[in-house]
């Protein structure tokens, strides 16, 4: 299997990863080292008497390691492939050990019934669309699971009605008598938006707590997340009056997922070759990783994000690779602004890491008809008037410059500035690499800042930078 340097660092979960990874890819370091069709393997002398167990599931790629490292993937499994790469000679090609043999026997079960339980749960939600007369919501079609849905739904519009009178007493009283004692009746109402099963509203109460007292405008932005919170509430009063892809934003809204096997069954299909724009992984409370995939249809033009949570150090599925292109078919989650999508269906590659380069150019994936700024916020914009409780942008602005001025880093061109949301360490990495040049930024805007992900100079489909993973 041939592999590629940047496709085996674009997986490090931040630099450190890559370089200690790069430190241990001497085959001295490992006394075993094996490979197959299917699977990578050795055993990485470590500080203790008995060295690291490592094993890489090339179908994937997927990782295991007998280390104490919370990284995914950490620094053995990344200098297996490294090695791999650089010095292929050193890997014996023989039967896999039992360790080997039974972790990928344990993967492809559960790979095996997974994909038994989609199919049943696909099939059962294509049974169900067909059932459904026009207009006719799934749960009609399915009395127990009707009466369950209109009671969440009542306890969750009953509970919109308390944050509505809550609401209105945090503006009668004013912000200017607001302490630490008072917010803690911010988290009571969060609680009581969870009880009554709309944590999506609870964690919105607790985020608009967080900006007290963070910088001169906090007033400003706390009114503007009470003020999204007030809309939910009067929307959620009149739901039933609302389109369908309004309904479904506000169920996202709320915190009540959609079944992933209906979203594929029923959601709108769009296959394309797709750009990647920029791919991030962060960890959340209790050991949960998130990865988002911001993607661009080179045809369609149709822009895409894959969000992924995966626990206790399993990781993820699929290799998607900044400036590289994949062929796919998405379905689209439902909404008036569609832009979350699940993978349908996957025309991988011969080499899973060895990705076919992005076809449009930087300056292409820029939205708008001259590839300008204007093109970019216009999108913005529209998305933000169909569903304006988005909280992530994707963006791709072009000739910019990273500047730094007294209030902090900003990306400019021409006469536009736009701040941003950078490390010390990250943004000097960035002007370094540009070597002051305008380039081509692909991130993510929040509606105060944008976050750079992924840097292009020129028209070189190869990304200059990516930014280390959080």
């Amino acid at each position: 299997m041939s592999l590629t340097m940047e496709g085996v660092l674009a997986l490090a979960p931040d630099d450190a990863s890559a370089k200690a990874a790069r430190g241990l890819t001497s085959p001295a370091k490992w006394p075993l080292l094996g490979a197959s069709d299917a699977a990578l393997w050795g055993e990485c002398q470590g500080s203790g008497s008995k060295p690291y167990q490592t094993q890489v599931d090339l179908s994937g790629p997927a990782f295991k390691c007998s280390c104490p490292s919370r990284k995914f993937p950490c620094k053995h499994g990344l200098a297996l492939l490294l090695m791999r790469v650089q010095t292929a000679a050193s890997f014996t090609a023989t039967e896999a050990p039992a360790w080997v043999s039974e972790w990928l026997a344990s993967r492809n079960e559960r790979a095996e019934k997974k994909e038994e339980r989609d199919r049943d749960a696909t099939r059962r939600a294509e049974e169900r669309a067909a059932q459904r007369a026009p207009g006719e919501s799934d749960a009609a079609v399915d009395e127990p699971s009707s009466k369950r849905e209109a009671q969440r739904w009542q306890r969750i519009e009953t509970a919109a009605q308390e944050l509505q009178r809550w609401l209105g007493d945090q503006v009668t009283r004013g912000f200017g008598a607001l302490d630490a004692a008072a917010l803690q009746g911010w988290r009571t109402m969060a609680a009581r938006m969870v009880d009554a099963q709309a944590p999506g509203l609870g964690q919105r109460v607790l985020a608009a707590a967080e900006v007290w007292r963070e910088g001169a405008d906090w007033p400003e932005r706390m009114i503007l997340r009470l003020g999204l919170l007030q809309l939910a509430a009067e929307a959620l009063s009149r739901r039933e009056q609302l389109p369908g892809p309004v309904q479904a934003d506000l169920r996202t809204l709320c915190g009540w997922p959609l079944d992933q096997a209906d979203v594929l069954a029923s959601g709108e299909r769009v296959e394309d070759r797709w750009a990647v724009l920029a791919a991030v992984i962060e960890e959340r409370e209790g050991r949960l990783m998130e990865r988002r995939v911001w993607l661009q249809g080179e045809r369609t033009g149709r822009r895409a994000w894959l969000l992924e949570h995966a626990h206790g150090g399993k990781g993820f599925n699929g290799l998607w690779v900044p400036g590289s292109g994949v062929a796919a078919t998405l379905a689209f989650y439902p909404g008036a602004s569609p832009l979350r999508a699940l993978v349908q269906q996957r025309q991988e590659e011969a080499d899973v890491l060895s990705l076919q380069p992005m076809g449009l150019t930087p300056t292409q994936l820029v939205l708008g008809a001259e590839g300008g700024w204007a093109g970019e916020w216009q999108a913005v914009a529209d998305r933000i008037a169909a569903h304006p409780f988005v909280q992530l942008h994707p963006m791709v602005l072009a000739d910019a410059t990273v500047v730094m001025t007294d209030a902090g880093p900003f990306l400019q061109s021409g006469q536009q500035c736009l701040p941003l949301a950078l490390g010390e360490q990250e943004r000097w990495l960035l002007m370094a690499t540009s070597g002051g040049h305008p380039l081509t930024v692909a991130g993510e805007w929040d509606g105060e800042r944008l976050r750079p992900l992924t840097a292009w100079a020129g028209a070189e489909r190869a990304p200059l930078w990516i930014r280390s993973q959080a």
